[in-house]
């Protein structure tokens, strides 16, 4: 049987394509770099550095310093004037690399790249031989980064927009309501309530102890430990009491057993609680999902959601395997009566209001 010839054209498109891909993930190790020194905040505030200047303010070697502002001049990052020899990092990226917290930085997903990547020979013998990578091999900088990347959200969305999205919640909040946190890690989400709705009373619940740990100090930091307290718990077993409003943020995909803890959560809502439930904006057709989203997601499905799960012998779900029919059918699976797409514009995430 004759085959098509090559196309050799497309064949250097692809070749571009993915050397182009290799440069990206430089610029992206790159960046975390500079996020874990400080170096874009230094240049976000004290303005354009030599590569001297710069290692003068962040306490680094020139030689490095050189190198960085170098490396990320070439990948569009910062901008450079050769008759000053200054770098600069540009008002427009300002908001992505240095300002913490806000709605567009990225300094906490750049932060966990290097975790993430770094059991990639363990995720190979995975491959070969099933099972998984337990969440305890990914160290520190994985959590505090995550705990960066979703303070963004709860900062700037989750009592400006997403609440207020639901009617009579908001006034509940207000008036003094129980509140629980599934998965809650270091637990922004809380706090940022706690601060919000002070009437109302908080427990998070995990079963990785060391955030638990971390979302204890961050209350501490906060003052906020007369409202809300956390505890080292599998959900799955059950709760100890029940809620008004039970919030799942990005968790329900990774859990060993995810039928089983929305069937917990249904029981330990009131009759007219609400399970406040967020998770990736992914498809139930491959097809919609090919571009950088897509890509994304089920990278880090193979680097981490997938791997944890099945390490414990779970479902596996994945990133992208908790998507709007697979949410209704394991809800209503579990006994709730109503779930419901909010209206948000997000194309990274998807939240629902599912109620008993």
């Amino acid at each position: 049987m004759d085959e098509k010839p090559m196309d050799q054209a497309q064949a250097e498109v692809s070749a571009n394509t993915a050397f182009v891909d290799v440069a990206a993930a430089f610029t992206v190790t790159m960046c975390a770099i500079g996020n874990r020194l400080g170096l874009f905040k230094i240049l976000g505030s004290d303005g354009p550095a030599t590569s001297s200047e710069l290692a003068k303010r962040a306490g680094i070697n020139e030689r490095y310093s050189l190198e960085w502002l170098s490396a990320l001049t070439c990948a569009g990052y910062l901008d450079y004037n050769p008759d000053s020899q200054r770098f600069a990092l540009p008002r427009e990226h300002a908001p992505v690399l240095a300002h913490e917290g806000g709605p567009l930085f990225m300094g906490g997903t750049h932060q966990q790249m290097p975790p993430t990547l770094k059991p990639v020979d363990q995720v190979i013998q995975a491959f070969r031989n099933g099972g998984g990578i337990s969440q305890s091999v990914y160290g520190h900088d994985y959590w505090v980064g995550f705990e960066r990347l979703t303070n963004s959200w709860f900062e700037n969305l989750l009592t400006q927009r997403w609440i207020p999205a639901m009617p009579g919640l908001q006034q509940k909040l207000r008036q003094g309501a129980t509140v629980a946190d599934v998965g809650c890690g270091n637990d922004r989400a809380l706090i940022k309530m706690a601060k919000i709705y002070p009437e109302s009373r908080y427990v998070g619940y995990d079963n990785h102890p060391p955030s638990i740990e971390y979302a204890v100090r961050n209350a501490q930091e906060a003052g906020v430990t007369n409202k809300a307290r956390f505890v080292e718990l599998d959900v799955t077993d059950g709760f100890p009491e029940k809620y008004d409003l039970i919030t799942t943020f990005d968790v329900i995909h990774d859990m060993v057993n995810p039928r089983r803890a929305l069937k917990a959560i249904r029981n330990a809502l009131k009759p007219d609680g609400t399970n406040l439930l967020l998770d990736f904006n992914s498809s139930d057709k491959l097809e919609e999902e090919i571009g950088p989203i897509g890509t994304m997601l089920y990278g880090v499905s193979v680097m981490f959601c997938m791997t944890t799960s099945l390490a414990k012998g779970g479902k596996g779900l994945g990133t992208a395997g908790f998507h709007p029919k697979k949410v209704r059918e394991l809800c209503l699976e579990a006994g709730f009566s109503s779930v419901r797409r909010l209206p948000l514009d997000d194309p990274l995430n998807i939240l629902y209001e599912i109620r008993p």
